[in-house]
C-alpha cells in the first residue's frame, strides 16, 4: 500500500486534529506512505471530489488546535431516511465513492468518527475496501473502547460550568440547571455531576419524575441549603413520558433533542415556587482546545491506526482497553450504544454521597441499601 486517505466525520470533537497529525507523521515518517485528506467527510468523495495531500508541514501546530482542518460536513447522502423513518445505505453512492477513490489512487481509508460515521466505514469494508476506524465522540458512547477522545475535554468544560454555576446559585438562593450533551447516554452528565458537586443528575438511563426532583430541592431548603445544582443530559427522559424534543424531524432529518433544562426550570418553579434558571452548554462542550489527556489519546489512536493498516488489520477500529490500544472489529464497535449502567459503581457512589437521579423509586432504592447494610452489619 502506497497511498491512504483520512476522513473526519460527524460532529467536531477536541482531538481530531491531533489524530490527523499523528496519522500523517506516522504514515509519512515511519512508512513512507502518501496521505490524502478527504475534505468535508465522505461528501468529499462524491461529485467533484475535494481532497488534498497532507505532508508533515501541513500538520505542524495541530496538536492543541480544536476542530478539524478537513471539515466534517454531512449531507446525509451515505445514510438515507425513508418516509417510515428507517435508515438505508444507498449502494450507488458507495459505488461512486469507491470509483473516485480508485481514480485518486487511494488504496485504503482511516476514518475518524462516532457510530454514524463508523457505520458508513463498515459499509466500505463490506464492499471490500480497506478501512480502519478511530473512535471519536464526546459522549463516550462507543462500544468496545473504554474512552473516546474528546470526552475528557468535554467533561472538563462541563465541570467548570458547574463550578461557576455554584457561586451564582449560592449567592442568589436559586436552582440552577445545566443541560449537557448526551442523546442516548449520560456519561458527561454523570461524571461532571459527581466532579462538580451537583445535587441532582438526570440521565437517559434513569427516567426521572419532576416530583422527585422537586422533593430534593425542598429537602435542601429544609436543611438550610437554599440553592440547588442540577445537571441534565439532553436525552434525559421523564418516567412514562419520554425525552424532550425541539422538533420531531422529518424525512430528511432525525428528531432534534433539546429543551430539557428549560422544561425542568418551568416545572420546578411551578412545583416549588423557587427561583430557577437554566443554562444550555451546547456546542461549547465540543469546541476549542483538547486537554492533555485527549491530545495523548488522540495521538496514540492515530499512530496505532496506521500501524493497524500496515499490519493488514482492515475492518477494525482502534480502541482503548485496560490502558492498552488494541483493535476490534468495526461491527463490534457499532453493534450497540455504550450506556451508563443504572446500578454501576459511579451511580452508586453518586447516590451514596447524596446525589439524586430523580427516579420515582429513589426512596425505595435508599431503603433497600440501608436494609442491605443493616443485614451485613448484623452478620
Amino acid at each position: 500500500m502506497k497511498t491512504i486517505g483520512v476522513v473526519t466525520g460527524g460532529g467536531d470533537a477536541p482531538g481530531l486534529n491531533a489524530v490527523l497529525r499523528a496519522v500523517v507523521k506516522t504514515a509519512v515518517g515511519e512508512y513512507g506512505l502518501r496521505v490524502v485528506g478527504i475534505e468535508d467527510s465522505f461528501e468529499g468523495l462524491l461529485d467533484e471530489t475535494h481532497t488534498r495531500e497532507l505532508i508533515a508541514k501541513d500538520v505542524r501546530g495541530l496538536l492543541p488546535r480544536g476542530g478539524t482542518i478537513l471539515g466534517a460536513r454531512n449531507r446525509g447522502r451515505f445514510v438515507e431516511r425513508t418516509p417510515e423513518g428507517r435508515t438505508v445505505l444507498p449502494e450507488h453512492i458507495y459505488r461512486e465513492a469507491m470509483n473516485n477513490l480508485e481514480r485518486l489512487g487511494i488504496e485504503g481509508l482511516i476514518v475518524l468518527g462516532g457510530d454514524g460515521t463508523l457505520t458508513i466505514a463498515a459499509e466500505f469494508d463490506r464492499f471490500g475496501f480497506p478501512v480502519v476506524g478511530v473512535p471519536k465522540t464526546i459522549d463516550n458512547d462507543l462500544a468496545a473502547t473504554e474512552l473516546t477522545f474528546g470526552f475528557m475535554t468535554a467533561l472538563d468544560i462541563a465541570t467548570e460550568a458547574l463550578d461557576r454555576l455554584h457561586t451564582t446559585a449560592e449567592s442568589h438562593d436559586r436552582v440552577m440547571i445545566l443541560e449537557v450533551m448526551g442523546r442516548h447516554s449520560g456519561w458527561i452528565a454523570l461524571h461532571s455531576g459527581v466532579a462538580g458537586g451537583a445535587d441532582v443528575i438526570l440521565i437517559p438511563e434513569i427516567p426521572f419524575s419532576m416530583e422527585m426532583v422537586a422533593q430534593k430541592v425542598i429537602e435542601r431548603d429544609r436543611r438550610d441549603a437554599q440553592f440547588c445544582i442540577i445537571v441534565a443530559s439532553e436525552g434525559a427522559s421523564l418516567a412514562g413520558g419520554g425525552a424532550i424534543y425541539q422538533d420531531m424531524g422529518g424525512v430528511d432529518r432525525a428528531p432534534r433533542l433539546g429543551g430539557i433544562a428549560n422544561f425542568c426550570c418551568n416545572e420546578l418553579e411551578r412545583i416549588t415556587g423557587k427561583e430557577t434558571r437554566s443554562v444550555v452548554l451546547g456546542h461549547l462542550q465540543r469546541g476549542g482546545r483538547p486537554n492533555a489527556f485527549d491530545r495523548m489519546l488522540a495521538t496514540n489512536f492515530g499512530a496505532c491506526a496506521v500501524r493497524a493498516f500496515m499490519a493488514g488489520e482492515y475492518g477494525k477500529m482502534v480502541a482503548l482497553q485496560a490502558a492498552d490500544i488494541v483493535t476490534v472489529p468495526l461491527a463490534e464497535a457499532i453493534a450497540q450504544t455504550k450506556t451508563v449502567p443504572p446500578d454501576g459503581q459511579l451511580v452508586r457512589t453518586a447516590r451514596d454521597t447524596g446525589i439524586s437521579f430523580g427516579a420515582p423509586d429513589e426512596c425505595q432504592h435508599h431503603a433497600n441499601l440501608q436494609e442491605t447494610a443493616s443485614a451485613t452489619s448484623t452478620q
